[in-house]
């Protein structure tokens, strides 16, 4: 069985004046705004999203729900797993590339151990269907765990 999501952009204009908008079918996006100002010059993210912060929600959510399998199938329930993925954005070859995905994990589940729960959240980056996608990039965990 095969899942389908999808997402429509649409732009007008240049890439550094035009603006844009994404929609999903659900809704979630409707008519959210995104521009190269959005993208490269407007570090809050007030102006409108960006296809960097789009990875980064999509990585941090895809590897929490990993994990929280992960625990489960150990016979533990995760309290709490809060994700911060940061995607970071170089110029490289005349353009930009995506050169790295930081994941800081902060955990809390009772009963577990450190190890098991450091060995559970490495095998979660590695699997996640996100992660898997962005293997040309280099992804770094970064972990803090309360039992």
């Amino acid at each position: 069985m095969a899942i389908k999501r999808n997402a429509t952009a649409v732009w007008k204009g240049t890439g550094s004046t035009g603006k844009g908008v994404l929609n999903t079918s659900n809704k979630f996006f409707d008519q959210t705004p995104y521009s190269f100002k959005s993208r490269f010059e407007n570090e809050d993210g007030k102006q409108g999203t960006n296809p960097e912060e789009l990875i980064a929600a999509a990585h941090a959510g895809c590897f929490a729900m990993a994990l929280s399998f992960a625990i489960a199938e150990a016979g533990h329930e995760a309290e709490e797993l809060k994700v911060d993925a940061a995607v970071t954005l170089d110029k490289a070859d005349g353009g930009f590339a995506i050169t790295g995905i930081t994941l800081k994990l902060a955990g809390i589940v009772p009963g577990m151990s450190e190890k098991q729960f450091n060995e559970l959240a490495n095998g979660a980056k590695e699997g996640c269907p996100i992660s898997k996608a962005l293997k040309a990039v280099p992804i770094k965990l970064e972990i803090t765990f309360k039992g």
